[in-house]
């Protein structure tokens, strides 16, 4: 078997210097980490990172044995090339996340350090077997999968998602799927096909509100192409969940905030995550303001009386995090004091 993640471990092993271009396996070039080295950068305005974001260490025997599985079978996710703070309380919990589609993205939002370049249409077609012989070697319960921007397939990628995700379920027929896709452009007929593979939640995150897209995102996105990619889901989705997320800490208003929560509940959004925007390096956007749990708790208490079946926020959260508490019905079973027990109204 090919090893599923294998293009991602070979990017790694690339030294490149973040910022600088560099030629990929595949025979393509790329910008390290998305953004190229500039001469000034902005400062974080926000400070000193506070103490409410010091991650804990991952444990837990579950965690233990999917890392010796990782590395005996040469796998890679998200989770761990991402170093997310919240590795081992998913991969305890049987919940991992996996990026398809390579390592090199089309666009170069200001904000992620993916790989940027142009793949001309490159895909590994044993990708979906080998992202569901992963899925089945770590015993997953929920699986996430996500992918780069495809601008330069003619479906965006959408046909190959739903491989990945049919693949999966054959497999792993008791595994619940969720797809946090790209735009496609806005697409509706690209949504559908993600949609007709049957994926328990379709995602795509907003990202921020709408003043601050052109600033955050690539000029190819958009706020009211987002909110179109989540209207279709949730229109033909047969009762597939719809969920999406947004940063915060980027300079946004609280009215700004409270404007994006309803206009995704306004296209059909039934699950929505809330986390804090940090800088992957100094060429990216700078931190404009670190927010306390206790608003991030504020903000979930909102959006839950908005109408949303669950607000996951924190300042640690990510798109993923704890996805499959999203399917029990029960505000995912979140406890204010989870993430740190210094803050009594922490909401992950």
């Amino acid at each position: 078997m090919t090893s599923f993640g294998g293009a991602h471990n070979a990017l790694a092993a690339i030294p490149v210097v973040s910022g600088e271009k560099y030629r990929t396996p595949q025979g393509f070039s790329a910008v390290r980490n998305g953004m190229k080295r500039r001469a000034s950068t902005e400062p974080d305005r926000a400070g000193r990172k506070p103490r409410w974001l010091r991650a804990q260490l991952p444990s837990g025997a579950r965690y233990q044995r999917l890392k010796g599985l990782m590395r005996e079978h040469r796998l890679a996710t998200v989770c761990e090339e991402s170093h997310c703070p919240n590795i081992g309380e998913c991969w305890n919990a049987g919940t991992a996340t996996l990026m398809v589609m390579g390592g090199v993205c089309t666009r170069a939002c200001r904000f992620c350090a993916v790989d940027t370049g142009n793949p001309s249409g490159w895909l590994d077609a044993e990708e979906p077997d080998n992202a569901a012989e992963t899925v089945r070697i770590m015993d997953l319960g929920y699986v996430v999968l996500t992918s780069v921007d495809r601008d330069d397939l003619p479906d965006g990628g959408a046909s190959h998602f739903a491989s990945c995700v049919r693949a999966i379920r054959r497999r792993s027929p008791k595994t619940a799927v969720e797809v946090l896709t790209p735009d496609f452009r806005g697409s509706g007929e690209a949504v559908r096909t993600v949609l007709a593979s049957k994926p328990a939640v379709f995602a795509h995150n907003v990202e921020t509100v709408r003043r601050l897209t052109p600033r955050v995102r690539d000029p190819r996105a958009g706020y009211d192409q987002s909110l179109r990619v989540l209207r279709a889901a949730a229109r033909h989705g047969d009762g597939i969940l719809t969920k999406s997320g947004i940063m915060l800490g980027l300079g946004e208003r609280p009215e700004e905030i409270s404007r994006t929560m309803r206009d995704l509940r306004g296209q059909g959004v039934s699950l929505l995550t809330l986390g804090q925007y940090l800088r992957p390096t100094r060429h990216h956007l700078p931190v404009e303001r670190y927010l306390p749990p206790e608003e991030f708790a504020d903000w979930r208490e909102y959006g839950l009386a908005a109408g949303f079946t669950e607000v996951v926020a924190g300042p640690l959260v990510r798109s993923s995090y704890r996805a499959e508490r999203a399917l029990m019905g029960n505000n995912a079973g979140v406890e204010l004091h989870t993430m740190n027990p210094a803050f009594s109204r922490c909401p992950v």
